[in-house]
């Protein structure tokens, strides 16, 4: 069994704990991604950067819209191990705005340690 195999204990899990919330897409100035809406993000869970680039992972242009307009985006996973606010893979910043940087929608509240 190789350590990605073996279940998780009580113990391991108290160990590798991380105080969790994940922050809101306070803004998104991407109205050509199919979530957003109003310069809202409607995303469940974004994933930001892709370990060079801080952009939205989860950002696709369509014609239709989606997620769910009732809720709010937040970041679920920040690739960008750099960022002052990111822990573990985590970002750890209260909310993040989403912008376009170079014709591309980029975490505006990247910040690089």
């Amino acid at each position: 069994m190789s350590g990605f195999d073996k279940p998780l204990t009580g113990a391991t899990l108290t160990s590798r704990r991380i105080p969790m919330k994940m922050p809101v897409v306070n803004e998104c100035d991407v109205d050509a991604c199919a979530y957003n809406t109003d310069r809202r993000c409607h995303a469940l869970a974004i994933t930001v950067g892709d370990i060079r680039h801080a952009h939205c992972d989860t950002f696709f242009r369509t014609s239709a819209k989606g997620g769910d307009p009732t809720t709010v985006g937040h970041v679920g996973a920040c690739k960008m191990s750099d960022c002052r606010h990111n822990v573990q893979f985590e970002c750890q910043a209260p909310n993040i705005t989403v912008g376009y940087v170079e014709n591309t929608a980029d975490c505006l509240t990247y910040s690089p340690a």
